[in-house]
């Protein structure tokens, strides 16, 4: 981490009012996992997920979203920090966080997908599925799925 520090003025909150839907959009639509989905796709997907926006100086700098039953499942998805906050200690915030909200205190399952952040995940209890051949999967248009 190089001497980054978390930026002192760091703020997550779950209020969708202030996230920047065109900031999402256009992270999303490039990623590896949503490339190409449609400005409406991620507005549907923020409206019906439980979502945690990170924030500086007024700017948001983190996204993640959760969809869930608030019960006993849940599905972290989206998460990202824009480039230049990187490396500062936001994505371990932000998960911080988002396992300390109350509606997700009696999950069974917290599942998720990454390519390449597995280090990160497994510092906060995430594990490769038990049983992989138990999961499966049907899967829709590409503007809708993640890859």
């Amino acid at each position: 981490m190089g001497g980054a520090v978390l930026p002192s003025d760091l703020e997550i909150s779950c209020d969708v009012g202030r996230i920047d839907v065109s900031l999402v959009h256009e992270f999303l639509r490039t990623s590896y996992w949503a490339e190409g989905r449609s400005r409406e796709t991620v507005e549907r997907s923020i409206r019906n997920s439980l979502c945690f926006g990170a924030y500086s100086a007024g700017r948001q700098i983190a996204f993640a979203r959760v969809i869930t039953d608030c019960a006993v499942f849940a599905y972290l998805a989206d998460v990202f920090v824009v480039p230049e906050f990187r490396q500062h200690g936001v994505s371990k915030a932000l998960l911080r966080a988002i396992l300390a909200h109350p509606d997700l205190q009696t999950l069974r399952t917290f599942s998720l997908g990454t390519r390449d952040a597995h280090g990160l995940y497994a510092q906060f209890g995430f594990e490769p599925v038990r049983e992989p051949e138990r999961l499966m999967a049907k899967y829709g248009p590409s503007d809708s799925a993640s890859h």
